[in-house]
C-alpha cells in the first residue's frame, strides 16, 4: 500500500507501513537520498542517551547584522523584509550544544550537504523573499536561533545550558578536568576583556571630545588637536591660546562678532556632523511587526487597535495584531540604533527581546565617534547613557569569543547585564554605582554569580581607566568635590524641600518632552527630516549659549563648578562676598536655569547620541544652587535667627552654608525625577564626594524626590519610552492588582490557530504552511501551534520550528508531515540505521508545553510569563484544549489594565 493511500486511512497496520518502506510513493517529496518514510519513533529515547558534544559547532565569524545568536555555519541572516523566511532557524529541539533531544543520526555539523552548501554561499547571496519564496531556499541546513523582534525562550536556555554543563561534567579524566575548568573560567575572562576595552572606549571619547570642544571658541597655537586646558594649564590669561576673533586684525566689538559666528557654526556643524553619522544606521522594519520606534522618539505613532470583538478577529481580541485581512497594517517603521542613549532599548533587550542590529560592530563604531560630535558640539546632552549602549556592544561582540556564551541567548544577557554596568561604571568614575545600576535598572534576570562577575568586570574597568588617566588629573571620576564643613542640622529641612524641588522638576520634564515630541516632532518635515530638527535645535543653542558663561561650559565641567566650594581666586563667578553680589549670582543662574532646562527639553530625543543623566543633573544644580545662595543670603540679613545659632559668625559665607552641597542634593534629586534610580543615585554621588558627611542628605533628598515624583508622574523617562514605543516589555518588578482569571485572555479556538490530528497524524506540508503565514501576519513570529487529538493537548510546534521543517522539504504540495509523537514506527536498532525523513516533524513538538487551566488566576498567569519567561500558555478546560495565550497578548492586556486604571 503506498504511503499516500495510507495517510488516508488511520486504522492501518505497523507491519503494513514496514513492508513498504523501500517503495517509492506517488505523494512522496523528491528528496535524495529518497526517504520516504525514515525512523518515526523519536521521544523514546532519553536525552541522557544523546551525544551532545557531537553537535557543538566551530568559531563563527560574525558582524553587526547577525543574530544574537547565530547558525551553527556562521551564515548571516538579514532582515530585509517580513516575515523573513529565507533562512530557516535553528529549532527548538535540535540547536546547538545543550540541546533538549537530539536524534543521533540527525547531526549535520560536518555534512557533505553543509559544506556544499557552504561553498555555494561564497557565490550566492540569499535574496529578499517573503514566505512563498522560502520553499525553494537554497540554506536548507542552516538556521539562526531567534528571529527579529521575538522573544527569547528563557525555559529553554536554561535546559540546554544545564544539559551542557552535565555533558561537560560527566567526563573525569585529565582533560575533561581542564575542559571544565576552562568552562568556568570564560566568564571571568569574558567580563575582564569586556571592561577593559569599554575603558579604552571611554578614554578615546573623553579625550576626543575635549580637544573638538574647545574649537569652537578657537585654538591652541602650540597644536591645533591641544584643549584649552592642555593648551594653558589653568593659566588665567593664556598667551597660547587664540579666540577666532583675536586671528583678524578687528576692534573689540567685531572680535566678539566673530566669536559668536564661529561658535554658532561650529555648533552646527558638529551637530549636523554628528546627525549625518547616525542616520547611517538606518533600519527599516517591515509592518508585520507591531512597533512604533526603537529610539528615543516620545512622538513616535503608537500602534492602533480597532477594539473588536475577538470574534471578529483571527487572532482574537488580544492578539499582537490584527491579519492584514482584518485589519490595516501600520505604516512601515523606520528606527536608528545610534541615536539617542539606548538605555530603554539595552533594558528590553536585556529581559529576552532579540533585535538583530542593535547591538553589532557597525553601531558601536557609528554610535562612538557620533558621540565625541555631539558632546563636543555643545548641545545639552551627556555621554554617560550612550556609554551604556556602547559597553553592551562590547559585550555582544565579546560573547562571539566562546560557544558558551554565543550558543546561548539566555548566558548571553548576563554577560551584557555586566556589559551595562561597565558603562556606567567609566562614565561616572563610580564601579559600585555601576553595578548598582545593572541590578536596578536594566537587568531583567541578575543571579548572586552574575553580580560578582558585574563587580569585577567595573573593577577591571576602573583600574584600566585609572592606568589611561584620561582627565589628566590621576582619577577616574568625572569631577571630584571634597566639602570641609559639614551640614546643620537646621538644612535637613531644606534637603527635604530640594528632594521634593528635584522630584517635581524630574516628573515635569518628563511631561513636557512628551508634549514637544507628540506636538513638534510630529510636524511633516521634522517626521521626515530628522537633521532638519538637529540644525534648529543646534542653531538655538548657538544662538542663546554664546552670551551666559554657564549655558556655555561643557554640561561636566559646568555641573562640577556649580558643585565646588568657593576657593581663593576662583574664577567661576559663583563666589559672592557679600548679599548685593548675591543677589547678582542669583540672576544670572536664574536666567542659565531656565535655558537650560529649555535646552534639554528640546534636545531630548533628537537623532544623535545623547544622555540624559548629567543634563538633568546640570538642571538640578542650578536649581541648588539658587536655594544655596538664598539660604546665604537669609543667613546674612538674618544672623540673629534662632534657626541660624549654631552658625559660626565672621568666619565667611560658607563657613555656615555651603552652595555647592545643596547644589549636588538637587542634581541628584532631579536625576531621580528623570529616571527613578535610588541606591544608585545616592551611591554614584558618594563616589564623586568621597564624603561620608554628606551621605545622609544625599540618600534622604533622593528618597523624597522619588516619592514626590512618583505621585506627579509614575513613568520614568525610560519607562515611558518603553510604554510608548510598544516594546513587548513585561516588567517582573511590578507586583499588579487583578481581579479575573486565565478566561479574560484566552481567545476562541480557531482551526488556523492549532492542528489537529484527530483524523490522521498525517498532516499536508501546505496546510501547514498556511497555518504558518497565518501566525507571521498576526506578528507572532515566536508564536506556536498546538497540537490536539479528540479535543486534547498533545503537544505544540514553535513557529520557528514548523518554518524550518518546512523549509526543509522540496515539494510542499506533496508531502503528508507526520505530527504524533507517540507512534512507534521503529525499534531503536531500525532508527539507527536509518536516516532522518524530513517529514516527520515529532523532532519540533514539544510533548509537554506549559498549561493552565482556564480557571487559573490571572497571578498565576503573571507569575509564569515574569519569572520563567514563557513565550505562550496553553490553556485548558476540564482536559481539553481551550486557546494559547501569547505573551505579547499578555503585556498588551497589562497595557489596557493600566490605562483603564490611569482613566
Amino acid at each position: 500500500m503506498p504511503r499516500s493511500t495510507s495517510s488516508q486511512h488511520p486504522s492501518f497496520t505497523l507491519e503494513e507501513e514496514d513492508e513498504e518502506d523501500d517503495v517509492a510513493s506517488p505523494r512522496a517529496c523528491a528528496l535524495v537520498p529518497s526517504s520516504p518514510v525514515a525512523a518515526r519513533r523519536l521521544h523514546s529515547a532519553r536525552t541522557s542517551d544523546l551525544d551532545l558534544r557531537a553537535r557543538l559547532p566551530g568559531r563563527l565569524q560574525l558582524d553587526e547584522q547577525s543574530s544574537l545568536l547565530v547558525n551553527a555555519d556562521g551564515l548571516l541572516k538579514r532582515y530585509t523584509s517580513a516575515p523573513n523566511t529565507s533562512l530557516p532557524r535553528f529549532s527548538r529541539r535540535q540547536s546547538a550544544s545543550g540541546s533538549i533531544r537530539v536524534p543521533k543520526n540527525h547531526s549535520r555539523s560536518s555534512s557533505w550537504g553543509v559544506r556544499l552548501a557552504t561553498a555555494l554561499l561564497s557565490e550566492r547571496r540569499p535574496t529578499d523573499a517573503g514566505l512563498s519564496e522560502s520553499r525553494g531556499s537554497i540554506f536548507t541546513d542552516e538556521r539562526v536561533w531567534y528571529d527579529q523582534f521575538t522573544s527569547t525562550d528563557w525555559v529553554h536556555d536554561s535546559i540546554a545550558d544545564a544539559f551542557r554543563v552535565r555533558d561537560l561534567r560527566s567526563r573525569k579524566d585529565l582533560r575533561g578536568r581542564i575542559s571544565a575548568w576552562f568552562d568556568g573560567a570564560q566568564g571571568w575572562i569574558l567580563v575582564a576583556i569586556i571592561g577593559c576595552i569599554t575603558a579604552c572606549i571611554a578614554y578615546f571619547v573623553d579625550v576626543t571630545e575635549a580637544s573638538i570642544f574647545d574649537i569652537k571658541e578657537g585654538y591652541c597655537s602650540q597644536g591645533w588637536y591641544f584643549s584649552k586646558r592642555k593648551c594653558c594649564f589653568a593659566e588665567v590669561d593664556c598667551a597660547s591660546w587664540t579666540s577666532w576673533g583675536d586671528s583678524l586684525p578687528l576692534s573689540h566689538i567685531e572680535k566678539q562678532w566673530v566669536d559668536f559666528g564661529a561658535y554658532v557654526f561650529f555648533v552646527v556643524l558638529f551637530a549636523v556632523a554628528s546627525c549625518s553619522l547616525t542616520l547611517t544606521t538606518k533600519t527599516v522594519i517591515p509592518s508585520a511587526f507591531s512597533l512604533s520606534t526603537l529610539d528615543e522618539n516620545l512622538g513616535a505613532d503608537r500602534q492602533k487597535y480597532d477594539g473588536r470583538d475577538a470574534d471578529d478577529t483571527p487572532t482574537g481580541r488580544l492578539s499582537p495584531t490584527q491579519t492584514s485581512r482584518d485589519a490595516q497594517k501600520p505604516s512601515t517603521m523606520i528606527y536608528y540604533p545610534a541615536a539617542g542613549s539606548g538605555v530603554a532599548e539595552v533594558k528590553v533587550i536585556l529581559s529576552g527581546f532579540v533585535v538583530h542590529g542593535y547591538l553589532g560592530v557597525k553601531t558601536l563604531v557609528i554610535k562612538t565617534l557620533a558621540l565625541v560630535l555631539s558632546v563636543a558640539s555643545g548641545l545639552s546632552l551627556g555621554k554617560e547613557g550612550p556609554y551604556v549602549h556602547i559597553a553592551t556592544c562590547v559585550g555582544n561582540i565579546a560573547c562571539r569569543l566562546f560557544s558558551k556564551y554565543n550558543q546561548n541567548d539566555g548566558k548571553r544577557r548576563e554577560v551584557l547585564s555586566a556589559s551595562a554596568a561597565s558603562g556606567v561604571g567609566v562614565a561616572f568614575g563610580a564601579p559600585i554605582g555601576g553595578v548598582l545600576f545593572s541590578l536596578e535598572e536594566v537587568s531583567y534576570y541578575f543571579p548572586p554569580k552574575t553580580l560578582f562577575r558585574t563587580f569585577f568586570c567595573c573593577i577591571a574597568a576602573a583600574l584600566t581607566l585609572k592606568f589611561l588617566n584620561p582627565y589628566g588629573t590621576g582619577k577616574i571620576v568625572i569631577f571630584e568635590v571634597r566639602y570641609a564643613t559639614d551640614w546643620r542640622f537646621f538644612e535637613m529641612i531644606i534637603f527635604i524641600l530640594l528632594g521634593s524641588l528635584g522630584g517635581a522638576l524630574g516628573a515635569l520634564f518628563i511631561k513636557a518632552s512628551r508634549v514637544w515630541a507628540q506636538t513638534f516632532r510630529r510636524i511633516p518635515v521634522i517626521k521626515r527630516w530628522p537633521v532638519f530638527e538637529v540644525v534648529l535645535v543646534a542653531l538655538i543653542t548657538g544662538l542663546v549659549s554664546f552670551w551666559n558663561r554657564y549655558t556655555k561650559l561643557a554640561v561636566t565641567e559646568l555641573l562640577f563648578e556649580l558643585a565646588s566650594p568657593c576657593a581663593p581666586g576662583d574664577p567661576s563667578g559663583l563666589c559672592p562676598k557679600d548679599k548685593e553680589q548675591i543677589l547678582d549670582v542669583l540672576g544670572y543662574l536664574c536666567l542659565a536655569f531656565i535655558i537650560k532646562s529649555l535646552l534639554t527639553t528640546i534636545t531630548f530625543g533628537i537623532k544623535v547620541p545623547a544622555g540624559i543623566y548629567v543634563p538633568s543633573m546640570v538642571v538640578g544644580g542650578l536649581l541648588g544652587r539658587i536655594v544655596g545662595h538664598c539660604v546665604q543670603y537669609l543667613v546674612l540679613a538674618y544672623p540673629g535667627a534662632a534657626i541660624f545659632d549654631a552658625c559660626p559668625r565672621n568666619e565667611g559665607l560658607e563657613s555656615c552654608v555651603t552652595p555647592g552641597v545643596y547644589a549636588l542634593v538637587a542634581a541628584g534629586a532631579t536625576m531621580c525625577g528623570v529616571t527613578r534610580l535610588s541606591v544608585t543615585l545616592a551611591v554614584i554621588l558618594f563616589e564623586l564626594t568621597g564624603s561620608l558627611d554628606h551621605v545622609l542628605p544625599f540618600s534622604l533628598s533622593v528618597l523624597v524626590a522619588k516619592w514626590t515624583a512618583d505621585a506627579l508622574e509614575p513613568l520614568s523617562i525610560y519607562d515611558l519610552l518603553t510604554d510608548m514605543n510598544s516594546y513587548p516589555f513585561l516588567d517582573n518588578k511590578l507586583r499588579p492588582n487583578f481581579t479575573t482569571d486565565l478566561a479574560e485572555i484566552t481567545p476562541r479556538i480557531r482551526p488556523e490557530r492549532m492542528i489537529d490530528i484527530t483524523s490522521s497524524p498525517l498532516v499536508r506540508a501546505e496546510t501547514l504552511r498556511r497555518k504558518l503565514e497565518y501566525l507571521h501576519n498576526a506578528g507572532e513570529l515566536d508564536g506556536g501551534l498546538p497540537v490536539v487529538r479528540n479535543g486534547v493537548l498533545v503537544g505544540l510546534i514553535p513557529a520557528p520550528d514548523l518554518e524550518f521543517a518546512l523549509d526543509k522539504l522540496d515539494n510542499e504540495d506533496e508531502c503528508l508531515c507526520l505530527m504524533a509523537t507517540d507512534i512507534p514506527w521503529h525499534n531503536a536498532e531500525e532508527m539507527e540505521e536509518r536516516e532522518a525523513d524530513p517529514t516527520d516533524f515529532t523532532p519540533y513538538i514539544d510533548p509537554a508545553p506549559v498549561a493552565l487551566d482556564i480557571h487559573s488566576p490571572m497571578d498565576l498567569v503573571y507569575q509564569c510569563f515574569a519569572k520563567l519567561g514563557l513565550r505562550y500558555i496553553c490553556v485548558v478546560r476540564n482536559g481539553q484544549y481551550a486557546g494559547l495565550v501569547h505573551k505579547k497578548a499578555f503585556v498588551r492586556y497589562m497595557k489596557e489594565l493600566e490605562g483603564a486604571g490611569d482613566a
